[in-house]
């Protein structure tokens, strides 16, 4: 899927309202209401057939790296929302057409009245600590190449923190003890409320890497650590507050 935006000086600029008018003055296509920043609204379009001047498609990951933040976070989440409703433009029960509701982020089936609202997937980003190492790893086949923590998605039937050590160990074949959480954050490239946690090592240290997951899982210390992106992921947020915080409790 691709997203409607300008590119300049690397900075964000989403089309306004007096960018989707014709020469009669009248809306291209009717817009759907997403959600409000401070005083900033922000909508979408069903379909991108035509384009305003001066805009072009480009893909999510731009918002990696561009500025302002909140412009970058709100890229994300509407990305997000414009994903959901293209994904369910039909009833899941009957397959007739659904209606966006008046009132409610809702979608409405017209035949037999099924409701849809967006699903946000629960997941987490767990920062292994080893004394004065922590656990880095590298995704396996995906455009990201960064370094990263470990993550992944709860399961039906656990909690949270049964996930963090289901993932270490299934990733990086280790147990970890003294779990803490640290921050959360919406992630809208997956539709998913990350959760952040940082884990101690518990037992052996030799890693035992899920190869299909990863490409990279190493034990780094701080001082080998580079300075790290902190703009927009908590992952990096996390990977940075690790190699800072040298004196400091680890835990929020």
């Amino acid at each position: 899927m691709k997203l409607l935006l300008l590119k300049k000086n690397n900075k964000i600029h989403f089309p306004r309202l007096k960018n989707l008018t014709g020469e009669d003055g009248l809306l291209i296509e009717e817009p759907i209401y997403y959600f409000s920043i401070d005083n900033q609204t922000y909508f979408g379009l069903k379909n991108w057939n035509k384009i305003p001047e001066g805009f072009h498609l480009t893909d999510i990951n731009i918002f990696r790296d561009m500025s302002p933040r909140q412009e970058a976070f709100a890229g994300v989440t509407a990305f997000g929302l414009a994903g959901w409703y293209t994904n369910h433009r039909y009833c899941g029960r009957c397959g007739q057409k659904m209606k966006q509701h008046p009132k409610e982020r809702m979608l409405q089936c017209t035949s037999c009245s099924n409701s849809e609202y967006p699903k946000i997937s629960p997941a987490v980003i767990v920062g292994v600590i080893n004394g004065n190492k922590l656990l880095l790893t590298k995704y396996a086949n995906r455009p990201y190449t960064n370094y990263a923590l470990i993550a992944g998605f709860a399961e039906i039937g656990e909690t949270i923190e049964q996930t963090v050590h289901r993932e270490v160990m299934a990733e990086a074949g280790i147990k970890v003890k003294n779990i803490r959480s640290y921050n959360s954050q919406p992630w809208g490239f997956t539709d998913c409320l990350l959760m952040g946690f940082f884990a101690e090592l518990d037992g052996d240290d030799k890693i035992t890497m899920d190869k299909e997951e990863l490409a990279v899982a190493e034990w780094i210390s701080r001082e080998n650590m580079e300075a790290g992106n902190v703009a927009l992921s908590l992952t990096g947020e996390m990977i940075e507050y690790f190699r800072t915080q040298k004196n400091k409790y680890l835990y929020k």
